[in-house]
Parts: C-alpha cells; sequence; structure tokens
C-alpha cells in the first residue's frame, strides 16, 4: 500500500514537471514569437499531459489535432456564414456547446471536449468581434495545436516515464449521459457568450467564457456549497496569481524573467492538477484562469492592456459567480442533489 502511495507520488511530480516544462517554455517562446494569443499553445500541452501519465500515441493525438481544427474550420465558416444572423448562429452553436456537455457529463472525451468547447468560444467571438482577426483565426488554431503537440513530446522526452509501473491505470470515470445538466450548462454558457458579443470587449470575450466553460466541467466534484465555493476561490486564486506575476514582471520585463515566472506558478498550480484526485480537475482550472490572464497581459492582442489586472480579475469573479449562480438554479435537482447541494 506504502509503496502504490509511493509510486503515485512520484507519477504526480513527473506530470507536473511535464507541464510545468511544457507550459514555461511554450509561453516564453510564444511571447517570443509575437504570437496574438500566447497562451493558448501552453493551454492545449497543459491539457493533453494532464490527461494522461503517457504522450498520446500518434495516431491519437492526430485525431485531437484533427477534431480541433476540424471545429475551428467549421466554427470559422459558421461565424463568416451566420455571423449577421443572430437566431441560427446561436441555434447551431448552442447545439455543438450541447454535445460537448453531454460528452462531459459522460466522463468520456478527455481533454479533447474541453479544446473543442474553447475553439468553439475563441474562433465565433473574435471572428465578430475584431473582424482584422478573422482571417487568422484559423492560422493561430493551427499553431497553437502543433505547439502544444510538440510541447507534450518534448516534455515526455526530458521527463519519461518509467517502463516498468507497478500502478494499474486510473479507471475511466463512466458516467450515465446526463442530458438534462449538458442542457442546463449549454444556455448558461451560451448566456454568456450572448453577453459578451453585445459588449464589444475583447478581454471580457476572452476571459468570462472560457471560464464559464472552465467552471461548469468542474462543478461535478463538488459535494456540497462549501465545495462549490472553494471551488470559485481556487479558480479566483489563478486570476490573483496572474496578477501577482505581472506586477513581478513590470519590475523586469524580458524574456527569462518571463520563462522563470510562469515556471514557478504552474510548478505549484500544475503539481495539484497532475494528482490522482478529485481536487485535480479545480486546480487545473486555476492554471487556466492564470494563462488567460497572465498571457493577456503580454499579448499583443489588440485591446488587451487597456485594462488592469484588477478589472480582469473581477471579470473573472464574476464569471465564476455567474456560472455557480445558475447551475444552482438550472441543474436538474433530481439528479444533482448528490453533486452539489445548497
Amino acid at each position: 500500500m506504502s509503496a502504490d502511495r509511493d509510486l503515485f507520488v512520484e507519477e504526480q511530480k513527473r506530470k507536473g514537471l511535464r507541464v510545468a516544462f511544457a507550459v514555461s517554455i511554450g509561453f516564453t517562446f510564444a511571447v517570443y514569437a509575437g504570437a496574438i494569443v500566447p497562451f493558448l499553445g501552453p493551454l492545449f500541452a497543459a491539457q493533453f499531459l494532464l490527461g494522461s501519465s503517457r504522450p498520446m500515441p500518434l495516431a491519437k493525438t492526430i485525431g485531437a489535432a484533427m477534431v480541433v481544427l476540424i471545429a475551428g474550420t467549421a466554427m470559422m465558416v459558421l461565424t463568416n456564414v451566420l455571423g449577421d444572423r443572430p437566431a441560427p448562429f446561436l441555434l447551431i452553436l448552442g447545439l455543438t456547446y450541447f454535445v460537448c456537455f453531454a460528452a462531459q457529463s459522460t466522463g468520456k472525451g478527455g481533454a479533447a471536449v474541453f479544446l473543442v468547447l474553447v475553439v468553439s468560444i475563441i474562433v465565433p467571438l473574435l471572428g465578430i468581434l475584431n473582424r482584422e482577426l478573422a482571417n487568422s483565426i484559423l492560422s493561430i488554431l493551427v499553431v497553437a495545436v502543433l505547439s502544444g503537440t510538440v510541447l507534450m513530446w518534448l516534455a515526455h522526452a526530458v521527463f519519461p516515464e518509467p517502463f516498468s509501473r507497478n500502478v494499474e491505470a486510473t479507471p475511466t470515470d463512466e458516467r450515465p449521459l446526463a442530458l438534462g445538466r449538458a442542457l442546463a450548462n449549454t444556455v448558461i454558457l451560451l448566456g454568456s457568450v450572448v453577453i459578451c458579443l453585445t459588449s464589444d470587449n475583447l478581454t471580457v470575450a476572452v476571459v468570462i467564457p472560457i471560464t464559464v466553460a472552465s467552471l461548469l466541467g468542474q462543478l461535478d466534484v463538488a459535494a456540497s456549497a462549501r465545495a462549490a465555493i472553494g471551488l470559485v476561490l481556487v479558480n479566483l486564486f489563478g486570476g490573483v496569481l496572474a496578477s501577482v506575476a505581472y506586477a513581478a514582471l513590470s519590475l523586469r520585463p524580458n524574456l527569462f524573467s518571463i520563462f522563470v515566472i510562469v515556471l514557478v506558478v504552474v510548478l505549484l498550480i500544475g503539481g495539484r492538477a497532475a494528482a490522482r484526485s478529485k481536487d485535480a480537475p479545480v486546480f487545473a482550472g486555476a492554471l487556466t484562469t492564470f494563462l488567460i490572464l497572465f498571457g493577456l497581459g503580454v499579448s499583443p492582442l489588440p485591446g488587451s492592456a487597456a485594462e488592469s489586472f484588477a478589472t480582469r480579475i473581477v471579470y473573472v469573479a464574476a464569471a465564476l459567480i455567474y456560472a455557480l449562480l445558475f447551475a444552482v438554479i438550472l441543474w436538474p435537482r433530481a439528479a444533482e442533489t448528490k453533486r452539489i447541494s445548497v
């Protein structure tokens, strides 16, 4: 029993080191290359690495990349064709979200489902709110997927998994399909997207819907109101860390400082996100919040520097409270009483 626990701890350390290495290297290189959305590739890499202790097989890697790229292309076509027709545009967008949340409710799909959600949020919003970015969205996604994949393999090459392991693989958390909850989550996320479309603010458009989608995916671990509030606080902690990190960067703004800051923060959060525990998705959400906010701070995205970090943290807090409040109101009571009670 003790030996198995030691193996679990070693596995967690390796996975946490891989995430920290891939995210810090990827983020720094993206900033150096002048990426418009520097956090996207590292975010994809983190999702790939947290999903398994082994590198994804080549076929599965290509499949995940193709799913993301196909979703991005479909969202770009949808935005170009129906972007000026709100009713059918939101209907198809909502259907996409519903399919993703339905897949999430079964415990299947892994990182690919969340990545498709991110793509389905970013592409339409950036395509409508900033026409200059509309033509480059697909290339941004291609670079992000490819860089995330390369970072995943590089991290496994630097911190390889031992060939002989006595630890059994973690069983897949399969659950019955929860269409009622998937529909409620769709309404909640789609509502946040509509709010962003009417705000004409790129920072709001990037921060709020992804934060909402991330929290909705975490709420399964909340067994009580106290646990749900804990989710909000941990995710908000990711935003506070981003604010502190940006303040530290302003003292010595260079690429080495970015690398060190991201490495330290991701070691702090990523190690917890890599654990075999119910809290792992919560810290993965905090990591997502940190990468988005810190990435916006150093991004050349138009308007990304217009607001203070305090304002952005307010956006995160508003998104978290919005998602939690409407989850409590809209989630089917009979099916979800054991997961979140108030």
